[in-house]
């Protein structure tokens, strides 16, 4: 009788999995704010989110507007640390909302650990662990997860590498400039020529 129930759980538990599987796969990272939502996640507009699990309490998750989430972000809503408690209190359990305010990024493999608000404008870069909250208009790496520049200076180091990367006669001011094939193969080859000539140019200067 036990064995039985085993095997009728095992198969229960493979056919949420499997059909959990089905309904997301009908989601892209610009749409799967739809199912989140349903789960109780509040999420602002024009957010994009790569990951395929907002913590085991969704609805503790809060993203403002243009909140991008990358792939195998992890958000502990949960303090699983409490299980070493439980010998006293066999019922603990500690839970926190994750906050994420307007235009944030969060890089890939990125932890986000329970009651953190993470501030408008800021980078989380990949595989950092956010343990505290991250002020706004920062950018923050590490473990844990700290400020290493600020949004203003980070702007400017972006817009004096852009003048130089962009690709001359293309108008890269119009929404949606790199789509075309035309203009993709034109900003290869700008890439390309710029970046290996100037490993050439270091390589031949280290040589001298």
């Amino acid at each position: 009788m036990l064995f039985l129930t085993w095997i009728f759980t095992c198969l229960l538990k493979g056919f949420r999995k499997a059909s959990k599987a089905i309904v997301l796969a009908g989601y892209e990272p610009a749409t799967i704010y739809k199912y989140f939502r349903k789960q109780g996640a509040r999420i602002g507009e024009g957010c994009v989110i790569s990951t395929k699990l907002l913590g085991t309490e969704p609805y503790l998750v809060s993203l403002g507007n243009r909140v991008w989430i990358s792939g195998d972000v992890v958000f502990h809503t949960h303090d699983g640390g409490v299980w070493v408690l439980r010998d006293n209190r066999p019922s603990l359990d500690i839970f926190g909302p994750i906050i994420i305010e307007d235009n944030c990024i969060i890089g890939v493999g990125a932890q986000l650990l329970p009651n953190i608000r993470i501030g408008r404008n800021s980078i989380v870069g990949p595989g950092s662990v956010v343990i505290s909250d991250v002020p706004p208009y920062s950018i923050v790496m590490g473990v844990p997860a700290r400020p290493i520049s600020s949004f203003a200076k980070y702007q400017e180091k972006c817009l004096a590498r852009w003048e130089v990367q962009k690709p001359p006669d293309v108008d890269t001011e119009k929404i949606g400039w790199g789509q075309s094939k035309d203009v993709q193969n034109k900003l290869r080859r700008h890439l390309t020529e710029l970046f290996m000539n100037q490993a050439q140019e270091e390589k031949g200067n280290a040589d001298k």
